[in-house]
């Protein structure tokens, strides 16, 4: 990894700041058992609205208080993602560049068989500060197992390698992984802002062959390598 910038901020574009709530809800993993993980509408920033305390003031000091500095982890320039490896599971996959559909929910990658991940440009690109955030399919058409199928493999400590149009690798390092039922999604904490540069890896899970739908998401949290 290069040519590093601990000064940038990052995050979702549309949630930037403290007290901003971010709305997201994720939803059905699309039609049939596909396994696509339908990320519902990207967060909108709604500002929350603050008031005083009642009493007088509290006085000033005589002098102006120091406050120090808070050191930030150090993270790369932007650059779009091309590629993404995961040696221990064997994925090596190009990335689509997808945004939002016209309905304001996030697009996801096609669903047959082969078929590659997706990176969310809503999102900050691998290596920016901020959860970069991708999408794949756990099976596809035809009965085909899709591009994340092997995500509940990944143990902390395995390395995720992503390969930026500028010619770095953007390497990150899994921390854990989650499921998490589409009606009680922690929108925060999965897309809300870090002080450091990671990754979200995204795709369905727990499938009920009744519906033959997927109720809930998996998802990977991973870091960049020091």
């Amino acid at each position: 990894m290069r040519t590093r910038n601990p000064g940038r901020r990052g995050g979702l574009r549309a949630a930037t700041a403290a007290g901003v709530l971010l709305l997201l809800t994720l939803t059905g993993c699309g039609a049939g058992n596909n396994g696509t993980p339908d990320a519902g509408s990207p967060p909108s920033a709604s500002a929350a609205a603050t008031t005083a305390a009642p009493g007088s003031p509290a006085p000033l000091p005589s002098s102006p208080v120091a406050v120090p500095a808070v050191a930030q982890p150090a993270v790369l320039t932007r650059s779009e993602p091309v590629t993404l490896e995961i040696p221990a599971i064997g994925v090596q996959t190009d990335l689509l560049n997808l945004g939002l559909r016209e309905n304001g929910s996030l697009d996801v990658p096609p669903t047959g068989s082969g078929a590659p991940a997706s990176w969310y440009n809503g999102s900050p690109t691998p290596g920016e500060r901020g959860p970069s955030v991708m999408l794949g399919h756990v099976n596809a058409l035809g009965g085909s197992t899709g591009v994340f199928a092997g995500l509940r493999k990944l143990t902390p400590g395995t390395d995720i390698n992503v390969s930026r149009a500028d010619g770095t690798t953007a390497v990150f390092t899994v921390d854990h992984g989650a499921q998490y039922s589409k009606n009680n999604f922690p929108t925060l904490e999965v897309y809300g802002n870090t002080p450091g540069a990671e990754l979200r890896l995204i795709t369905c899970d727990g499938y009920d062959p009744a519906t033959k739908l997927f109720d809930d998401n998996y998802v990977i949290y991973a870091k960049l390598k020091a």
